[in-house]
């Protein structure tokens, strides 16, 4: 059974959606960063980690793409050009989403205030709008990539519940829709359940 450590309201929601996606078991360890029990396993202190036997895993992304390629749904082939265009979504919105999203909270409460650039949210808030709408012309519809999911949809559709907590513009009546239809599977109810039991 797959372990998992990390917190719900953190990037380890996006791994937990995933494995109910794919039906498998897994054990949830509620702990968040640099917890004794994640640093024994990342040096970092970051989380999600995914335990799998002796394989301990870190970064949500890398988790995924383990996850999706070992159990061989939502994700196409290696070596085959829809993969090619599924990793180029996913590095996509780790760089234009996640990152934006990621710097601002660290401008806002991580970084030691004497670090902080109270200004950057605007920009950061504007970046993120203009990407957001430049995805919408990319995507196919239903999904990013036609009528496969994939794990790039997680990842999409997890930022945007991301941006969406912390007031970040999303101009694009066509990629709400398409966040509606994603949010809307029983896998992203159940993970959503989870963090109602907190």
């Amino acid at each position: 059974m797959y372990k998992i450590y990390g917190r719900l309201q953190s990037r380890a929601s996006r791994v937990i959606w995933l494995l109910e996606e794919l039906g498998q078991e897994y054990e949830f360890i509620d702990v968040g960063p640099h917890d004794p029990q994640v640093t024994a396993l990342n040096v970092s202190g970051k989380i999600p980690v995914l335990v799998d036997g002796d394989a301990v895993l870190t970064d949500s992304v890398a988790i995924m793409t383990y996850l999706a390629d070992k159990h061989g749904a939502f994700t196409y082939p290696a070596g085959t050009v829809e993969r090619a265009q599924q990793d180029a979504l996913t590095h996509t919105i780790v760089d234009e989403f996640d990152a934006l999203l990621w710097t601002a909270m660290r401008h806002q409460f991580i970084l030691p205030e004497d670090k902080r650039v109270g200004a950057v949210a605007e920009s950061l808030m504007w970046e993120f709008d203009r990407n957001f709408q430049r995805m919408s012309d990319r995507a196919k519809g239903p999904y990013l990539q036609g009528e496969k999911m994939t794990i790039a949809d997680i990842l999409c559709v997890h930022c945007m519940n991301w941006a969406h907590g912390v007031g970040f513009p999303m101009n694009s009546d066509s990629m709400k829709a398409y966040g509606k239809l994603v949010r809307s599977r029983e896998a992203s109810a159940r993970m959503a359940a989870l963090a109602k039991k907190d």
